[in-house]
């Protein structure tokens, strides 16, 4: 079983601010930093980081080597990575003195993908292999129809939800990895336990990670649930929080890790990775999230 991630690669522009700004203020900042990011890139980091094999497929522009710097650095497969003459995608991130973000995002050659260059890199996996997705690419459902068809298990992060997403066959999902917002917006509830129900009535087959920030998560699937906690932390930084719970997941599946140990490994490497500023380089290894794991 390999990982395949065809996801985005932002270079992040992190102001801190004393808090988001609101519609016609002017805010000074306290502070710019120049990150790599892209919630592909971070997930597909986040699964190298716990130990996982991982592809990762996107475009960049001719200012975007340093994710191939980073992809070499951190143990991510950038084969199927290619150069176009589009600018990289791009964020600009603000960070309030609580550590809450606000992200503008531009998709830039994120947003290039070509039919040609999916079926590309699709054609080197097979049925039982991992394809990971968010809504951060262009062609999605494109994707999401040819590796339903190789027999791929396909993992859909759907952030940021948006209209495009009405276009995808969401019955072809195997797991779905969203926070309470998202669930929200699929399911029309802001209760967990209703918006994990809706999920499972349209999705039966499918397994569902539903993240909700201070008050822990829960995995659900037709035959068990689970409840997961969160390890208080003081937050520095959640931007890429969420990025590295998937990352997790999706790496204990692949070990065929029991459900609840999954859950508190990817609590764990969440609640490191928020102490820390930037997305990338707050994602911890595996190491030292089991480390951490014993000490608690």
């Amino acid at each position: 079983m390999r990982v395949l991630n065809i996801g985005s690669l932002n270079l992040d522009h992190v102001y801190q601010v004393d808090h988001i700004i609101t519609p016609g203020e002017t805010e000074a900042t306290c502070g710019l930093n120049l990150y790599l990011g892209g919630k592909g890139i971070n997930q597909s980091m986040a699964l190298a980081k716990a130990g996982v094999e991982v592809y990762h497929g996107g475009l960049i522009g001719d200012d975007g080597q340093p994710f191939l710097d980073a992809c070499a650095e951190y143990g991510v497969n950038a084969k199927y990575i290619r150069k176009i003459e589009e600018k990289t995608g791009h964020t600009v991130i603000q960070i309030d003195k609580h550590g809450q973000n606000s992200i503008l995002l531009y998709g830039g050659a994120n947003q290039c993908l070509t039919e040609s260059y999916v079926d590309e890199v699709l054609a080197d996996f097979a049925s039982g292999d991992i394809l990971l997705l968010q809504n951060e690419v262009n062609l999605l459902p494109y994707i999401v129809d040819k590796a339903y068809e190789k027999g791929m298990v396909i993992a859909l992060n759907p952030s940021p939800y948006n209209e495009k997403l009405d276009a995808v066959d969401m019955t072809k999902i195997s797991i779905f990895l969203l926070n309470e917002v998202e669930g929200a917006q699929i399911s029309g509830s802001t209760d967990p336990k209703e918006i994990l129900k809706v999920m499972l009535e349209k999705f039966p087959h499918a397994r569902i990670v539903l993240t909700l920030g201070k008050d822990g998560a829960i995995y659900a699937d037709k035959a068990e649930t689970y409840f997961q906690p969160i390890f208080p932390v003081k937050t520095v930084d959640t931007t890429a929080a969420g990025d590295t719970f998937t990352g997790y997941f999706l790496a204990g599946l692949t070990e065929g890790m029991p459900i609840p140990d999954i859950l508190r490994m990817s609590a764990k490497a969440s609640s490191i990775a928020v102490t820390r500023s930037g997305a990338v380089p707050s994602i911890p290894y595996r190491k030292e999230v089991m480390e951490a794991l014993q000490e608690a």
